[in-house]
């Protein structure tokens, strides 16, 4: 089987149709069938008045158990496909819900519309369903610059690494990594219910969106025009981020729209002082996030013809 293949055309149908409302409505989504799961596990498993051992134990053994839940039912239509062009629309079909790239564009751009029109109050609503910080408190540079945040960090997390691992291992890969992404945004927050049994999810995200990470801040800094810069801001400010990922796709997008993004923040009545990304540029205009979704409409377009001429090699 191609896997390049598979996963350009998943690409191309999430792109062309993204998830239907009605078929959500119907039987919800593969993400919330491991969500589901994800969540029995943590009524049924998760003691933080145990002893913190055993309950990272715990955490790493329903990790797994739902990582297996996904990677198996992947294994065994593998088997069923064939290696051909039939196959492969098929694979690609299953693969096309566990890619973000249309919702991702849509919720993004949800934000900007109303940003460039002076609606604060609507750019705020909207962005609240796309961040944890507290919306009322955010001007206009810090709505642009949550947005634009968003965007960067679920460029690779909702797309980049599912293609990637999908490309590479196929559709056990991709299952793989959608429900390790979907353990690490349900159980691994540091919070005393979950600080120990969310540990182990949250270091294995870790792990497998170090390489898509830093392929995401390449490729934006190749569809911004201005790699070297791109380039220079994520070798310097990258490793400042509280992520060991996140960073990268930020420097990368901060540095192509010449603004600076992170910064201190509020999250409830905590603030973060969370380091600048490109500190010395200004902030986001209004039409900042417009400018980032256009620019990640390239990286995509890049992105699938970085596919093509894999699969065609």
């Amino acid at each position: 089987m191609n896997w390049p293949l598979v996963m350009l055309i998943a690409l191309v149908i999430e792109w062309s149709f993204g998830w239907p409302d009605g078929l959500y409505r119907r039987i919800g989504h593969p993400v919330t069938w491991i969500g589901r799961l994800i969540s029995r596990l943590d009524r049924a498993w998760n003691r933080p008045d145990l002893d913190p051992g055993r309950n990272r134990i715990a955490g790493a053994a329903a990790a797994l158990l739902v990582i297996a839940a996904a990677v198996l039912p992947a294994l065994a239509l593998t088997a069923l496909l064939p290696d051909s062009l039939p196959g492969h629309l098929i694979a690609g079909l299953l693969a096309a819900p566990l890619i973000a790239a249309r919702s991702l564009r849509d919720h993004v751009a949800a934000v900007g519309e109303p940003l460039v029109r002076g609606d604060l109050t609507g750019a705020q609503i909207a962005v609240s369903h796309i961040v944890g910080r507290d919306p009322e408190r955010l001007d206009e540079a810090g709505v642009a610059r949550a947005g634009l945040e968003s965007l960067a960090e679920n460029a690779s997390d909702g797309v980049i690494a599912p293609l990637f691992w999908g490309a590479i291992l196929g559709l056990p890969g991709i299952a793989a990594y959608k429900a390790i992404n979907t353990l690490d945004s349900m159980i691994a927050h540091r919070t005393p219910r979950h600080e120990d049994f969310g540990r182990f999810a949250a270091r294995l995200d870790d792990v497998v969106n170090l390489p898509a990470a830093r392929l995401t801040g390449l490729l934006f800094a190749l569809a911004g025009g201005r790699p070297r810069r791109a380039l220079d801001v994520m070798r310097r400010d990258a490793p400042k981020h509280r992520s060991p990922n996140a960073g990268w796709p930020e420097a990368a997008l901060a540095a192509a729209l010449n603004c600076r993004l992170s910064g201190p923040r509020v999250y409830h009545d905590r603030i973060a002082p969370e380091p600048w990304i490109n500190g010395s540029a200004p902030d986001p205009a209004a039409d900042g996030i417009q400018r980032g979704v256009n620019l990640y409409r390239r990286m995509i377009a890049l992105t699938a013809a970085a596919l093509c001429a894999i699969a065609l090699a």
